[in-house]
């Protein structure tokens, strides 16, 4: 029948877009329609109230690491800079840093194949990924590292993180690094909050200005382009603070918003926990600011990281549990698999968690295995490649300190055990019975559990390990070029105006990649650096 159709008397008529206007389905309509207050723009601050006009070549808002990255290299380039933030001292969380080559790393003879980390990359990110983004973050991560490494003159060395998950499905990288204070250095913290302290100590060391509880809430644009933003200090006063080269946005995510994360990544409302710090402060100023000033949002659904972080902090790759006594899922997996597939189990009240059941002797059987596994939340967080996993890691006196504060439960009996982790008695007792004889057999049949990864669970006393997801940060925001200019709807550069840090779209998409822990922190200083490095080069006509 079909060859009798004549296929030269059928004429397609294009599809007019104008039936679509308005529909759910119509992409003007997506990205236009105002459902949230916050959607608007304000009106503009009076004149009137503006008590004071504070200039500089280059203004910053939020004084994170991407923030303090911007102001420390645009102070290099010989460029005065003026911070503002509204939180009243360090914003950082995280202990990691991440490059795909570095001087440890080639000591130790680690070798990372960019190509295949790129294809992976945009795989895990479901190729939501503006490949040249994610190729500068490749190409630029060891400057930028070494960089930071050399702000601390001598005070500091770099380490490579030896706790990647090595599973062959979910393998991360390692190249994973961390700071480690030298004896004697005068700095106080680690991990995050030491990447600030140093940039901090050298953009004030340099003469320019970091400006504390003070928040910006409008951008203002002069012909076009953004050239002030208007910002209210501690005192109850507005002042304009003028960039007369540009205005930097690094103002962070949007973790904090509700109303955002409804918009952009609604999966950010289930975790009952935020393990952002300070809590509440990512709330999105500057992802409003940019949109009011006329910047293209990448399209939701955005990534986000769940960490395991809210009642203990290991979970290994024992038997997991939901709060029904049932097994859900295969536990050989990375952290933010486990998260979310967390998130998916029958909860009841304010429940955000699972257990992971072991017994006396798991610290030898995660021993045994940690050559096949490893990764965040069954390693220490400050493993040093090559490590070996021994009494000394101090993972026993973690465990220890949980049993002591509810977190781990022991139990002589699986029937005790399930009563303290009150669900059902026969049913938990049933799950732990099939786990056993997989273990027993060498084979899961339930859900393909590497059978090397497997263990039994039959010498008492038995434990039950509390672990369950918070909401870290959200990966999403305004859309940019290679030098941090903020695109408008059209995906040209607003002159004037660069996004930095997680306030900028385009590198992270549908999940967070954790194929290298840490990689937020380097892309902050990576896009940083690319900023400074831009407005250096342009004139403010």
């Amino acid at each position: 029948m079909a060859n009798d159709i004549n296929t030269d008397e059928i004429k397609f008529e294009p599809v007019d877009r104008s039936l679509f206007a308005g529909a759910v389905n119509d992409p003007g309509n997506i990205r236009s329609k105002t459902r949230y207050a916050w959607e608007t723009p304000p009106a503009p601050i009076p004149e009137g109230q503006i008590v004071e006009t504070l200039e500089a070549d280059v203004v910053i808002i939020g004084a994170g690491i991407a923030g303090l990255a911007a102001g420390t290299r645009c102070g290099e380039l010989g460029m005065r800079v003026i911070v503002v933030d509204k939180y009243n001292g360090l914003v950082a969380h995280g202990a990691h840093i991440a490059c795909l080559d570095s001087p440890v790393m080639r000591k130790l003879g680690v070798k990372i194949d960019k190509e295949e980390f790129a294809r992976r990359w945009m795989h895990t990110s479901g190729s939501r990924v503006n490949e040249d983004l994610l190729w500068l973050y490749i190409n630029k991560g060891e400057e930028a590292v070494q960089w930071l490494l050399d702000l601390a003159k001598g005070e500091c060395e770099l380490h490579l993180y030896g706790g990647q998950y090595k599973g062959p499905e979910f393998t991360e990288y390692a190249a994973t690094h961390y700071f480690e204070k030298k004896e004697g250095s005068h700095y106080k913290w680690f991990g995050a909050f030491l990447f600030c302290e140093i940039l901090q100590e050298t953009i004030l060391a340099s003469g320019n200005q970091i400006i504390r509880k003070t928040r910006a809430e409008q951008l203002e644009k002069t012909d076009g382009r953004v050239t002030a933003f208007i910002a209210k200090g501690e005192d109850g006063q507005y002042r304009r603070y003028k960039g007369n080269k540009a205005v930097i946005l690094a103002t962070g995510d949007i973790g904090g918003d509700p109303e955002m994360l409804a918009k952009y990544c609604p999966l950010g409302l289930r975790p009952k926990k935020n393990g952002y710090f300070p809590a509440g402060i990512n709330s999105g100023d500057g992802h409003k600011m940019a949109l009011w000033a006329g910047a293209r949002m990448e399209d939701a659904s955005w990534a986000l990281s769940l960490h395991l972080i809210s009642y203990a902090m290991y979970s290994f790759f024992f038997l997991h549990v939901n709060r029904r006594g049932q097994r859900f899922m295969n536990e050989d997996t990375w952290s933010q698999a486990k998260a979310i597939r967390i998130l998916m189990q029958p909860q009841w009240g304010d429940g955000d968690w699972a257990w992971s059941v072991f017994d006396s002797k798991w610290f030898e059987d995660v021993g045994a295995r940690i050559k096949l596994a490893g990764g965040q939340f069954c390693e220490p967080l400050m493993a040093e490649y090559g490590q070996p996993w021994d009494d000394k890691n101090g993972v026993k006196e973690a465990i220890d300190a949980y049993i002591k504060k509810g977190a781990c439960l022991v139990a002589d009996t699986l029937e005790k055990l399930a009563e303290k982790m009150e669900v059902p008695a026969d049913t938990f007792t049933a799950t732990v019975g099939r786990y056993n004889k997989m273990y027993d057999q060498g084979r899961d049949d339930d859900y393909g559990k590497r059978s090397e990864m497997l263990t039994s669970i039959d010498k008492p006393p038995y434990y039950a390990l509390k672990f369950g997801p918070a909401i870290l940060n959200v990966f999403g925001g305004a859309l940019t070029d290679t030098k941090m200019r903020v695109m408008d709807n059209d995906l040209h550069p607003i002159p004037g105006l660069y996004a930095v840090g997680n306030v900028a779209g385009g590198l992270h998409g549908v999940d967070y990649p954790l194929l290298l822990n840490g990689n937020s922190h380097s892309r902050a200083l990576i896009w940083a650096r690319e900023a400074a490095a831009d407005i250096a080069g342009s004139s403010a006509e």
